[in-house]
């Protein structure tokens, strides 16, 4: 049996041993080559950019919330503009003039008259890398959206009296005559695949549009230089799903059709969410 003191001694002595190997280790160690992860994962990877929403006419920023928090869960920084609706011209250097505040890049998103406003705000920013559509006009030069609806769209009716109601009531409208939609036009046309209590919502908080803002012809379109995404509700009876791909097919649009009427954004802001997503994914790299 080995005593405690020889046991000891025994230890005393082999330590010496120990640290030469552990030093040699340490050489050998220090000669292998280390290999770097890929390039992909060591480099930063690119920022997300700002999601900028324009809603459409009869309509306001709340429109977008469904979108909205999607978005925001999925680590986006998201503003939802107050469109002024006044006129196309104005309403589109107004949202040119919040772009400017931003820093980084941006995705920029329409829905029905909030289209034509993009396709003018974003001309000439190189800070939009993408344009989304969502059931939304995307005109070139010179086009109007009223022209663009066609005569197939619920709002083309000969007689504009049985669709909207005008403030001020004088006839015939002037440019500067706000559009309001009737109970029945929201519930027949413009709000399908709302509840019948959302559908009172909607007809009770809309915010109109001029009849100038509709008519007024646009600028040098935006989806020219820059990449667009279009999202066409193929129950939409505001800008008919015909009307809808000539657009996108015009403006070269990665396309998604979904179920959902005028009002996308409300009913299926997941599909929506998504689509912007997939622009967002792909404009910024």
């Amino acid at each position: 049996m080995t005593s405690p003191r020889i046991r000891a001694a025994h230890h005393v002595r082999r330590r010496p041993a120990a640290a030469i190997v552990l030093a040699a280790v340490l050489v050998l160690v220090s000669l292998v080559p280390v290999r770097s992860a890929p390039a992909q994962e060591s480099r930063p990877g690119a920022p997300k950019p700002t999601v900028v929403l324009v809603h459409g006419a009869w309509a306001d920023a709340s429109s977008w919330s469904g979108v909205v928090t999607r978005l925001q869960r999925h680590g986006y920084s998201v503003a939802a503009v107050a469109n002024p609706l006044r006129s196309l011209s104005g309403d589109a250097a107004y949202v040119r003039a919040f772009l400017e505040t931003l820093k980084g890049p941006i995705v920029l998103v329409g829905h029905s008259y909030g289209g034509a406003v993009i396709t003018n705000a974003a001309t000439g920013n190189p800070s939009v890398k993408a344009l989304v559509y969502v059931n939304a006009f995307a005109p070139d030069e010179g086009e109007t959206a009223t022209a663009l609806a066609g005569p197939d769209s619920a709002l083309s009716a000969a007689d504009p009296t049985t669709l909207f109601d005008f403030v001020p009531a004088a006839l015939p409208p002037t440019p500067a005559t706000d559009l309001y939609l009737k109970r029945s036009t929201v519930s027949a046309s413009f709000a399908i695949g709302l509840s019948a209590p959302d559908m009172a919502l909607v007809t009770a908080t809309q915010r109109p549009v001029t009849l100038g803002a509709l008519n007024e012809p646009s600028g040098a379109p935006a989806w020219r230089t820059i990449p667009s995404w279009y999202l066409i509700g193929d129950k939409d009876r505001i800008i008919p799903p015909g009307a809808e791909r000539a657009m996108a097919a015009r403006a070269g649009s990665t396309v998604t059709e979904y179920d959902a009427g005028h009002l996308g954004l409300v009913t299926a802001p997941t599909t929506v969410a998504r689509g912007i997503e997939q622009a967002a994914r792909a404009g910024v790299r």
